[in-house]
């Protein structure tokens, strides 16, 4: 096995930096996600976790992606707003991972040497769906990060990617941060729509009675 440990303590510093930028709102993070995730193919790819290693081939084009969205989604092309998606949207986002983990684990069983298939693609599909999340600024990404990130640090432990493992926990407490930092956002949000309606409501309403007249 090829001795990874320096190009690990850089993707584990493009991947915190990438979060951080991320928990800002910053388009920057999408820079350091894609470069990161570049490393990653290699590496896990090496060590035989052949989902995360394609996992992260999907990253580096999501992070193209996730930059355009950020800067130029959205109305007028200005950029996404945070959202949040309702009960529905989850059902069929559980329903889809659920599926996708029991083909490609069985496939995997079957095919190849990787090892702890099943938990391999569960990660794998949970994050594909995330990231998705994240480009489209889908604010319940932080809490579907947690649950993916607790069942990673097993199987990477158990490839000894020890400073991955590391970068799993703090994936995890920054999520909660990211969260709160993304709802706050959310909320004000709400209540600079809400002024614009106020706003806007009394207007219409002279319009309208002066055209009564």
């Amino acid at each position: 096995m090829f001795d990874w440990v320096n190009l690990e303590t850089l993707a584990v510093a493009l991947a915190i930096a990438y979060l951080l930028l991320a928990i800002k709102e910053s388009s920057l993070c999408w820079y350091c996600a894609f470069f990161s995730t570049a490393i990653y193919v290699w590496i896990f790819g090496d060590v035989s976790l052949y989902m995360e290693s394609a996992l992260n081939i999907f990253y580096m084009a999501m992070a193209v992606y996730g930059w355009y969205q950020w800067q130029r989604g959205g109305e007028q092309n200005s950029g996404l707003s945070i959202s949040r998606w309702n009960p529905r949207q989850h059902i069929n986002a559980i329903f889809l991972i659920a599926v996708a983990t029991a083909v490609s684990g069985y496939l995997l069983t079957n095919n190849s040497d990787s090892r702890l298939p099943y938990l391999d693609s569960f990660t794998t599909w949970g994050a594909v769906l995330t990231t998705v999340m994240v480009a489209r600024k889908v604010i319940d990404n932080w809490l579907y990060w947690i649950v993916i990130n607790s069942a990673s640090i097993y199987l990477y432990w158990d490839r000894e990617l020890y400073q991955t493992v590391a970068l799993l926990v703090l994936y995890m407490v920054l999520s909660v941060i990211g969260y709160r930092f993304w709802l706050k956002s959310l909320q004000q949000q709400s209540l600079v729509a809400n002024s614009l309606v106020d706003e806007i409501e009394p207007s219409v309403y002279a319009t309208a009675s002066a055209n009564s007249r």
